[in-house]
């Protein structure tokens, strides 16, 4: 499922906030993001017909819940970061996230001990 840069907004907002009523969802995003209610309105629509959405009725409002999970959505946004900028080849967007980021000791750590991880499978 291919989830838009604006959608990625409001599927954050409801993986850390559900269940959320849609007025909740545009008094906490609409503005910042210089949206109107009814962008975001569609929004939800559109995500609820992709599937990475659920929705409940509560008397007259509705309750939007997460359909997907984070880390699948990630996932498959990661795999196509990759594929389209790097043609699938890790090892060069690695180097260049690395370079490029501001990395803490413990984020090189982190990685150090998850390259250490690999290497150990790999051998294995």
């Amino acid at each position: 499922m291919q989830i838009s840069d604006a959608e990625w907004v409001v599927m954050n907002l409801i993986w850390n906030s559900s269940p959320i009523e849609a007025s909740e969802v545009i008094d906490q995003i609409a503005t910042d993001n210089g949206w109107s209610a009814a962008t975001v309105k569609t929004m939800l629509h559109r995500l609820v017909r992709k599937g990475a959405l659920a929705t409940e009725q509560n008397g007259k409002k509705y309750l939007y819940t997460p359909a997907v999970r984070r880390d699948a959505c990630v996932r498959q946004a990661s795999r196509s970061f990759l594929e389209r900028v790097f043609g699938g080849d890790a090892t060069p967007a690695l180097i260049h996230f690395v370079k490029v980021a501001k990395l803490t000791a413990k984020d090189i750590e982190e990685i150090r001990v998850l390259l250490d991880k690999k290497t150990i499978l790999w051998h294995n």
